[in-house]
């Protein structure tokens, strides 16, 4: 399932490249025929970029979220599980030697 979760990833990173490309191409294109200005292309294209970062962050918790999600459903142990494990078993065998 965690390569699911990858392969979606990488297919939106590849669609956001591809958009991105597309835009800086129509952006250039109304520069040439003077609908924008360089600085407004500029400006475009920050916040273009900035809405991806934005995106990403969100999709990263989202995917931490499913993974502890489908953690907690599988039934794994966690480090906390397992160092209460080990607390458990120090003291028993501290209680055998002596």
């Amino acid at each position: 399932m965690n390569d699911f979760l990858k392969k979606g990833f990488l297919l939106g990173l590849g669609a956001a490249v591809s958009g991105k490309e597309k835009l800086e191409s129509k952006l250039k294109e109304l520069v040439e025929e003077n609908e924008l200005t360089q600085e407004q292309a500029k400006t475009v294209m920050r916040n273009f970029v900035e809405k991806g970062e934005t995106k990403t962050e969100e999709w990263g918790v989202k995917q931490q979220e499913q993974t502890k999600k489908m953690v907690e459903d599988l039934g794994v142990a966690t480090k906390e599980d397992i160092n209460e494990v080990r607390a458990r078993l120090t003291e028993l065998e501290e209680k055998i030697n002596n």
